[in-house]
């Protein structure tokens, strides 16, 4: 039974690292470019730190420069300068639907502007969730890693020592041959980086669309009411508050002030000021005349953001909600997803998102090679199936991670299906994939 159960996860081992070796260097490469998003953001914005002013105008002011700038736009964020003399980004929406950054110097005269889809962070983001393809990009990246899930357990079940030595099993043994050198270093990577890829893969199933999505649905129902969350599923943001001031309807008529009145970004502003909340801070206006300002710091390392609301009218602070003040599952989310985007202990954080993805990089490759060593010509070189139907320790183990991974749970009966059909009607391709067709059973 023991050996039965170990083809049959080599098996499924060998499926996944087909299946995933591609996404994983994608993702791989793409998420340790992100990890250096706030030192590539501020290099996008060189130009627009450390001006030179004579004077220095009111964000009012600033903000109508930008809305100057680009006739017929409308209001939707400000950005507080880092230090004094940085501009400040004011974020308009154009007519036809897009948003310009627009970088508007202390002394009120713009200096430049941005499309914020088109930033490199963005088009990295975008890859690295979606595959640059939306929505359907973001369902292959899930599904790719729920089968890295697979990949890292079985493969840690395969490597295993089982009364071996520590060679070939904390190092590689690169003097007994190419065939063992490709082995161990394959193994014996996979073996340091699965704890790291193990907390990357899981961080990242709340942003997903379904994953995501249910932990979403099962919160609001347990809480009676909607919830709120500041991170996106699968790609696109899902809470309102994300929204306060990304214009859904007029709040202000455009190359206008907002409707709560000339002043007020100034008053709010200034007050955001006092409140030191961590960079990027920013100010958004009301989504209907009289509603909320929004103050709210969006820094990556969520633990240190904040949001502060002031009334619509006055100006006055109504109340602040730190990262402390968020559900128990927020809080748990935050901290992941700044460790996952590399952000949770600054540089040793970056540091470590390298290392993962350096390892998972020799991994992958690896894999690749060892398959193509030991690939015959006349079939995929999969491990031959097990002679008898697998253990009930690997359907166990199937319908554990069903039933936490729904997509993983559609593929592996899709492909138990294709398997089925393929030993009983094309003993060919059978044959290929290493199963016996029921005919020579």
């Amino acid at each position: 039974m023991a050996g039965t159960l170990y083809r049959t996860l080599w098996r499924w081992h060998f499926y996944a690292g087909l299946i995933v070796i591609p996404l994983v260097m994608v993702l791989a490469l793409s998420g340790a470019a992100y990890l250096f998003k706030p030192q590539v953001d501020r290099w996008e914005e060189r130009a627009f730190h450390g001006l030179p002013a004579q004077s220095m105008v009111a964000p009012a002011r600033q903000r109508d420069a930008a809305l100057a700038a680009f006739p017929g736009a409308r209001f939707q964020s400000f950005r507080l300068p880092e230090t004094p003399a940085d501009a400040a980004l004011v974020l308009v929406a154009l007519p036809g639907g897009a948003s310009r950054e627009v970088y508007v110097a202390p002394d009120g005269h713009v200096v430049g502007a941005l499309d914020p889809q088109g930033r490199i962070m963005q088009v990295v983001h975008d890859l690295h969730g979606q595959l640059l393809a939306g929505k359907p990009g973001g369902w292959v990246v899930e599904l790719g890693g729920n089968w890295a899930l697979v990949l890292i357990l079985t493969g840690l079940y395969l490597w295993w020592p089982r009364g071996r030595g520590l060679a070939g099993v904390l190092w590689p043994r690169l003097g007994r041959g190419s065939r063992t050198a490709w082995r161990d270093l394959h193994a014996v990577s996979g073996f340091w980086v699965s704890a790291l890829a193990l907390v990357l893969l899981v961080t990242a199933l709340p942003w997903t669309s379904v994953w995501g999505g249910a932990l979403r649905s099962v919160r609001e129902v347990l809480a009676g009411q909607t919830v709120r969350q500041d991170w996106t599923l699968g790609g696109r943001k899902v809470d309102a508050a994300e929204h306060a001031g990304h214009v859904h309807g007029p709040t202000a008529m455009p190359g206008m002030a907002p409707a709560a009145g000339p002043d007020l970004l100034d008053a709010v502003v200034a007050r955001a000021h006092s409140e030191n909340l961590s960079f990027p801070a920013l100010v958004t206006p009301p989504t209907a005349p009289g509603g909320p300002w929004i103050a709210k710091s969006d820094a990556q390392n969520r633990p240190l953001r904040a949001t502060i609301t002031f009334d619509g009218v006055t100006g006055k602070r109504l109340r602040r909600e730190d990262f402390s003040d968020k559900p128990l599952v927020d809080r748990i989310v935050g901290y992941g997803v700044a460790w996952h985007e590399g952000q949770l202990f600054g540089w040793i954080n970056q540091l470590i998102g390298m290392i993962t993805a350096a390892l998972l990089l020799l991994v992958a490759a690896t894999g690749f090679v060892q398959w193509r060593r030991r690939k015959p010509v006349e079939t995929l070189g999969a491990p031959p199936a097990p002679v008898i139907a697998a253990p009930r320790e690997a359907w166990a183990i199937l319908l554990i991670a069903a039933a936490f991974l729904p997509l993983l749970a559609l593929s592996l009966a899709a492909f138990a299906a294709f398997e089925a059909i393929a030993r009983r009607w094309l003993p060919g391709t059978a044959r290929w994939l290493g199963l016996r067709p029921l005919a020579s059973a």
